[in-house]
């Protein structure tokens, strides 16, 4: 018989990480904590950790002359040769910094054998010699290493102050970790530019970096990778802890994300495991929005993430990554890895978190289950059924076939990793997508990470703050409260959060909303810090011709509006991108919304125009707009407006004018005439063409360059003579001619340019 690991561990009251920790060190081979142990192992493994712990050895007090004993009839409870202290002068060391010298037990003698030489007190008496004293004078010894209050007396009183350990999980937000060292983000944000690191309050911070601002403050720094533990929380417990703070913590459903190629169906997937149909109500059929919802399975929770796989929305994708417990990467069967899909792979490596391959379209034409295992292989995703460690599971999403097997090995990854989280206290979550609303005013989807949130709390997310007005579960149901990893929408914002930052909740809306005007006074301040830092470098003379080319270069200024948050910073990323040395790109302004009457005014001052993805203008503003003469340009779909801006931009360009040769006479024969001299020619190539821009070449130099003023065939004026015939002609300003000259006519195109 034998015993599975995560049972035994649960007897012992042990992780089964720690345990499979230690019963490696210890030579048993397992893996998981499916693992077993022979019941033998299982038992001793059982009393050995049952056991309570010693109890400690309690001081011995030095004893009265009166109640002293012999050796011989109550031995020594220390050990031989110990220094003893009492408790009483432990505690007065301690207090006073001065030291008294400790009672050192002697050890006793071995008794003396009996001898028969004869005495005064008569022959053959036995005498043994006199017991030896139990207390001996202080000889200044040197303090043994076994005796802590000693050792602790001679370290100096600064070596007992240890720095404070701070926990940390990648990625580390300038935000955040500002709030960890208790600092304001704005003094975190100079010392990083000190260090020639110029990040905002929601960019990311290496760690050695984080390391060492944080032992510059007097913090150690502990950063916390995703499924790691460290060697203090492997090692076996020896001691129980006087707080269990772990009976705070409960299992929890797992986050999972699903990241691939865009049209490799992960939208289509998610349908089928929620059963509903959100691929029809997408534009264009690719999903433009990051979304969350939960399912149940085998009486299980799961929260899935759904991301958009089209190459504009990278920073959705990764912002998906770095909040999920399992990514879920889909590959066509038909199509194989695809630029996306290595591009997800990365995000979810940069977030160390588990991958599981979930290969669709099984049952489409050209399906090769084979060759996308072998580029799982060429990527170190080596499968399970290969010799691996990667779960891959063949799925078809629009036939509904082994999807139940997906959802179990996600489950199965979620019970090994024994995701936990602490319900008690207040709750904090990252933002997952913000917007506007009408009816609703700013609302913002959200995921739990810690604690419950409530109808009633006061939340705090940068520059924003909200009292919870309401929360909507994914299907749109109003609840009262939401648990860790619960997808919910919170209604009440102050403005739309930042998407990916992370919200708190505080004891109160008055101090929320104090903290976030703070947060938002160092905002509008963070963009004042830059002309400090100057330096050499930055008033050279080429920077400052560079940014004389700068105000010089025309510039496509455009208002950015979107029903949300995080599809407007997608928009703006692949604006920013679109890149010419012939004009640049300003964007004026990024909002959520409908586009109103204001949005109207700036783009008039600023002489830009309004991209309007996803919504709508407001009643009477239209009018407003053709008044104005501003273009407003509407999408749905995000490829469609990235091209249209692209031919916007190159239509503000002037058209450049290239030169075209129209036809070359030869000078045969000159005449004068009363006006000065006519030149008859003969047109050997193209036409030569009345009133058009031509050129007198006499060898290979350039005498003379005007209008082609007269031309005549015979006695008549003509329009144009072509190639074979004879004209005669006259250039304004020019008289002298001469026999063998050449006269080219020629014109300038005007070329649509690139960008």
């Amino acid at each position: 018989m034998s015993v599975r690991i995560y049972i035994l561990s649960k007897k012992i009251g042990m992780e089964n990480t720690e345990l499979l920790a230690l019963l490696e060190e210890r030579g048993f081979q397992v893996k998981s904590a499916s693992s077993t142990v022979d019941n033998i192992s299982a038992e001793s493994l059982i009393e050995e950790f049952a056991k309570p712990a010693a109890e400690p050895v309690e001081p011995v007090q030095e004893p009265e002359p009166e109640e002293v004993e012999s050796p011989s009839s109550k031995p020594s409870p220390l050990p031989l040769g110990a220094f003893i202290k009492s408790k009483e002068e432990i505690e007065k060391s301690r207090n006073t910094g001065s030291r008294t010298p400790p009672v050192i037990v002697a050890a006793p003698e071995p008794p003396a054998v009996l001898q028969t030489e004869p005495s005064s007190t008569g022959p053959g008496a036995a005498q043994a010699p006199p017991p030896p004293p139990l207390v001996t004078p202080y000889v200044s010894p040197p303090v043994p290493a076994e005796i802590p209050e000693l050792v602790a007396e001679k370290q100096p009183q600064e070596d007992k102050k240890e720095l404070k350990t701070i926990q940390v999980k990648p990625p580390i937000v300038v935000r955040d970790f500002a709030v960890q060292l208790q600092l304001k983000p704005f003094r975190l944000i100079s010392e990083l530019m000190e260090m020639d690191i110029f990040a905002s309050m929601n960019q990311i911070i290496e760690e050695d970096v984080a390391t060492r601002i944080a032992e510059n403050h007097g913090f150690l720094l502990d950063v916390r990778h995703r499924g790691e533990r460290t060697q203090k929380e492997l090692a076996p417990a020896r001691k129980k802890p006087e707080i269990d703070e772990s009976k705070l913590f409960e299992p929890r459903p797992p986050v999972v994300c699903i990241l691939g190629h865009v049209d490799h169906g992960k939208t289509t997937l998610l349908d089928t495991i929620r059963k509903t149909n959100v691929v029809e109500g997408e534009f264009g059929g690719i999903t433009q929005h990051i979304g969350a919802c939960q399912i149940e399975h085998n009486g299980h929770n799961i929260t899935f993430i759904d991301t958009p796989g089209h190459a504009a929305f990278s920073k959705m994708r990764a912002r998906g990554a770095n909040v999920t417990d399992i990514v879920v990467l889909l590959v066509a069967a038909d199509d194989g890895f695809m630029p996306q899909t290595d591009e997800a792979l990365g995000f979810a490596r940069l977030a160390k978190v588990p991958i599981i391959v979930a290969i669709n379209k099984i049952d489409a034409p050209g399906a090769d289950i084979d060759r996308v295992k072998r580029q799982m292989q060429e990527r170190e995703l080596a499968p399970e059924d290969w010799g691996g460690e990667t779960i891959s599971v063949a799925v078809s999403a629009l036939k509904n076939e082994n999807i139940d097997s997906l959802l179990e090995m996600i489950l199965l990854q979620a019970e090994i990793m024994e995701l936990k989280a602490n319900s008690n206290g207040r709750s904090e979550g990252v933002i997952i997508d913000s917007q506007k609303e009408i009816g609703h005013g700013s609302t913002a989807s959200v995921i739990v990470q810690q604690g419950i949130l409530k109808v009633g709390d006061s939340l705090i997310c940068n520059g924003n703050y909200c009292k919870v007005k309401v929360l909507l579960d994914d299907k749109g149901n109003d609840i009262k409260k939401a648990k860790p990893s619960t997808p919910v929408k919170v209604i009440g914002w102050s403005g739309p959060p930042d998407s990916g930052a992370v919200f708190q909740t505080l004891k109160n809306e008055r101090e929320a909303k104090r903290q976030a005007e703070e947060n938002a006074f160092e905002l509008k301040k963070l963009p004042q810090l830059a002309p400090e830092q100057t330096d050499e470098k930055a008033t050279s003379l080429d920077k400052l011709m560079e940014a004389i080319a700068q105000t010089r270069q025309k510039v496509f200024r455009v208002v950015v509006k979107s029903d949300v948050l995080g599809t407007a910073e997608a928009i703006v990323e692949n604006l920013q991108q679109i890149k010419s040395e012939k004009i640049g790109i300003d964007i004026v302004q990024n909002s959520i919304g409908l586009v109103s009457k204001n949005d109207i005014l700036l783009a008039v001052a600023a002489e830009a125009v309004i991209v309007a993805f996803n919504t709508n203008i407001e009643s009477g503003v239209a009018v407003f707009t053709k008044q104005h003469n501003i273009t407003i340009y509407q999408h749905h779909v995000i490829y469609e407006l990235i091209d249209q801006i692209k031919e916007a931009m190159v239509d503000q360009l002037d058209p450049e004018l290239v030169e075209s040769k129209i036809g070359v006479a030869e000078v045969r024969q000159v005449f004068s005439v009363a006006k000065g001299a006519v030149a008859g020619c003969l047109v050997t190539e193209g036409r030569i063409v009345r009133d058009a821009k031509a050129r007198l070449l006499r060898g290979d130099k350039v005498l003379h360059e005007s209008k082609l003023e007269t031309l005549k065939r015979f006695k008549d004026d003509v329009g144009d003579v072509r190639a074979g015939y004879e004209c005669g002609l006259r250039l304004d300003g020019f008289n002298k001619y001469e026999e063998g000259d050449l006269i080219e006519c020629f014109e300038f195109k005007k070329i649509q340019p690139k960008l």
